[in-house]
């Protein structure tokens, strides 16, 4: 999982960064199953991703669009 805080003014570019830039650029490694796109009216963006293993770090965006550095972390499926 990846998120971030957008500026307010900044969401909206923000988000065209993630889409057509740091989405594609993990989509091309063969381990990348899928990935979910999330806002909200806070202007976080979070981000899930499945792999098959070794998750590939995103990239960072730029810092003029967010109000701090992005924080990942990786989850395992719970057998239940």
């Amino acid at each position: 999982m990846w998120e971030v805080r957008a500026h307010p003014e900044g969401l909206t570019d923000l988000l065209t960064w993630l889409c057509d830039i740091a989405l594609p650029a993990v989509e091309m490694n063969p381990l990348h199953i899928a990935s979910e796109v999330f806002s909200s009216a806070d202007s976080r963006v979070v981000v899930v991703s499945k792999w098959r293993s070794n998750p590939e770090e995103f990239l960072d965006p730029p810092s003029h669009l967010t109000v701090r550095p992005p924080h990942s972390w990786d989850f395992s499926p719970v057998d239940r």
